[in-house]
C-alpha cells in the first residue's frame, strides 16, 4: 500500500497549498471577514495536512478523512463560487488518486 499512501499524501498536501491559497481570493474577492476566512481556510487546510500525515500509519482514517474533506471543499463552494471547480478538480485527483493506488498495488494477473 505503499503507492496507495503516497498518491492520498500528495494531493492533500497539494490541496492544503490551494486551500491556502484560496484564503486572500475569499477576503478580497468574494468580500468575507477576514477572520472567518482565515479560520475556515485554515481548518482545512491543517486537516489536510493532518490527514496526509495520517496515510502512512492509519490509511483507513485517512481515505476517509480525505474523502469527507473533499466533500467540505466542494461545499465552500456556496462562499467562494471558485471553490466549486477547485473542489471538484480535487476530488477527481482524490479519486484517481486511490484507483490507480489500489490498481499498482494488486499482484498483476498472469
Amino acid at each position: 500500500m505503499k503507492v496507495l499512501k503516497r498518491l492520498c499524501a500528495t494531493v492533500l498536501i497539494m490541496e492544503a497549498v490551494v486551500i491556502g491559497l484560496s484564503i486572500p481570493v475569499a477576503v478580497q474577492v468574494d468580500h468575507l471577514p477576514p477572520g472567518s476566512a482565515a479560520t475556515a481556510g485554515g481548518v482545512a487546510a491543517v486537516a489536510a495536512v493532518l490527514f496526509a500525515v495520517l496515510a502512512r500509519p492509519l490509511l483507513p482514517a485517512a481515505l476517509i478523512g480525505g474523502t469527507l474533506l473533499q466533500v467540505f471543499v466542494i461545499a465552500s463552494g456556496v462562499i467562494v463560487p471558485v471553490m466549486y471547480f477547485l473542489g471538484a478538480i480535487f476530488a477527481a485527483l482524490w479519486a484517481i488518486g486511490i484507483w490507480l493506488g489500489y490498481r499498482l498495488e494488486r499482484p498483476a494477473q498472469p
